[in-house]
């Protein structure tokens, strides 16, 4: 999850003009003045979310594999939401209910029909939105920054539930549980490493104009403790070679260390901290699937391909 020092002020037209750091930062889920770790997180709290989180995720993998649909698709609602109504908020007229719609049919219909279904559902979405914009204000009005609104709305359909659904096929391919498991694993770790290593030896910055927290010392121990995670990972859950787990580990930690700077980058645009606050010590659902998006696709691609 990326964690942010300061934020924009948000404008009319929706871009953000930068403001000095303060102790409270608009649209943040943190109290002005709450004790905080140095990495910027009400951590007592995160690592609670984060256990009851986790422990949900194995009860389902290991009793009710196909249940990983349901949350899934339930979780990505709840994004969907937040990220619309933050964007709202910015000035966006994005359209709700196609992408809840949409976006829940992208999910669901890979279930009997893999990648084509989710395709073909991405598709069909695309073209109800371009429709939807068109006729959002009445047919006898032009619709105001239409291009900008319709980007918008897509770019919301594909970083959420078109990366999402290549999340839910690993359930659905042989040995699926053991898939997604992995997924979780090497991003936890990724996520682990990167925290300690940052926190402890943190002083080069990697990208401070979007992401100030984040260090290459943070990066050095995500890929150490992430690619560590991916080769156990692959070798006892999924009795592969190693060699597997020591291509898929470097390429999902640099994916999810970009998810994360893609959320950072969008939410700098908005001038917002936390795109929700409904998971104290973490923000919103969105606030800690960003790096979970682009990791999904690398590990269908990677074990699609290797395995």
């Amino acid at each position: 999850m990326a964690t942010e020092s300061s934020a924009n002020t948000p404008r009319p037209d929706g871009r953000g003009a930068r403001t000095p750091a303060t102790n409270s930062t608009p649209g943040s889920s943190e109290p002005s003045g709450k004790k905080k770790s140095r990495a910027g997180r009400d951590l007592p709290a995160a690592i609670g979310v984060g256990v009851t989180l986790g422990a949900t995720i194995i009860a389902i993998l290991l009793f009710a594999p196909k249940l990983w649909y349901v949350l899934v698709a339930a979780a990505f609602a709840i994004a969907t939401w937040e990220v619309t109504k933050r964007l709202r908020t910015g000035g966006y007229r994005v359209a709700l209910w196609p992408l809840l719609i949409g976006g829940q049919a992208i999910i669901w219909s890979s279930w009997p029909w893999g990648s084509t279904g989710v395709l073909t559902a991405f598709v069909a979405t695309v073209l109800v939105l371009m429709v939807w914009m068109l006729l959002a204000q009445g047919i006898n009005h032009a619709p105001e920054n239409y291009v900008r609104n319709l980007a918008a709305s897509v770019f919301v359909l594909a970083w959420l539930p078109l990366l999402a659904s290549f999340g839910v096929q690993l359930v659905m391919q042989d040995n699926g549980a053991a898939r997604v498991a992995t997924l979780m694993i090497v991003v936890v770790c990724s996520d682990v490493g990167g925290y300690a290593a940052g926190v402890l030896f943190g002083k080069h910055h990697m990208a401070p104009a979007i992401s100030p927290k984040k260090s290459w010392e943070g990066m050095a121990g995500s890929l150490v403790v992430g690619t560590t995670g991916a080769i156990c990972s692959v070798l006892f859950l999924l009795d592969t070679h190693w060699w597997v787990g020591a291509i898929l580990g470097p390429v999902l930690v640099v994916c999810a260390t970009l998810g994360d700077l893609v959320e950072s980058q969008v939410k700098r645009d908005l001038g917002i901290k936390d795109m929700g606050t409904l998971l104290p010590g973490h923000g919103g659902i969105m606030d800690r699937l960003d790096s979970l998006l682009p990791s999904a696709f690398i590990v269908w691609a990677v074990l699609t391909a290797l395995l």
